[in-house]
């Protein structure tokens, strides 16, 4: 399987790389920066250098030709402002959703945020609550789309050694979840239709992440 994984220097794109490579599916990282292309491949991915702030339809079609999957894990990350979480968060999703129906990409995993569809909190952050706006603007889009998507939410992110056991539901109670269990949910899922058109939030839990899924 090649899977093409937009924003592939972060945490969890690195990581789901070297999963799939130890499996023997051949990874592709979409990156902003070239200086990050070595991190790629040293976790066994394809380097695509394209800038999704401000690439054509075409363009990130081309660098989808020929994928089997498609993952979205891009986002404006720590320190930047308002209006890098619309156009990164929500304005680059939206692109690679269009460019996978163009390139004909069908299986889509987006990675969402717990919290989105909820209030936010007195006293949220402006820059979170508009992060969680372009986040749920986002899914809004996917949904839409003629694709077998998935629209994965993970609670708060750890670097934590993997546990392998999960909690994989339409929803669940706020939480944590180590960033290599989020890499392995997405491998197990990207064949698994029973969880395509499905929204799901994650944390860690009890149960192994394959039977997690069956039980979707």
């Amino acid at each position: 399987m090649r899977v093409v994984i937009a924003g592939g220097h972060g945490n969890i794109a690195l990581r789901l790389a070297r999963q799939l490579a130890a499996k023997g599916d051949q990874a592709v990282g979409i990156i902003r920066n070239a200086a990050h292309a070595a991190d790629l491949r040293d976790s066994s991915a394809e380097p695509v250098v394209l800038d999704l702030e401000s690439a054509s339809v075409d363009e990130v079609a081309d660098a989808l030709k020929g994928a089997d999957a498609a993952v979205f894990a891009a986002g404006a990350g720590p320190g930047s402002g308002i209006a890098r979480k619309d156009t990164v968060d929500r304005g680059a999703a939206a692109l690679f959703g269009a460019a996978c129906e163009l390139a004909g990409v069908r299986r889509h995993v987006q990675i969402g945020s717990m919290g989105v569809g909820r209030p936010p909190s007195p006293g949220t952050d402006e820059v979170f609550a508009a992060y969680l706006r372009a986040k749920e603007a986002a899914e809004e889009d996917l949904r839409k789309r003629d694709l077998d998507w998935t629209i994965l939410r993970p609670g708060r992110l750890t670097d934590d050694p993997p546990t392998g056991q999960v909690h994989l539901a339409d929803a669940v109670d706020y939480g944590e979840i180590s960033r290599e269990d989020v890499a392995a949910v997405i491998v197990a899922s990207l064949g698994e239709g029973r969880t395509f058109g499905r929204t799901l939030e994650l944390i860690g839990g009890e149960m192994p992440i394959a039977e997690a899924i069956a039980r979707i």
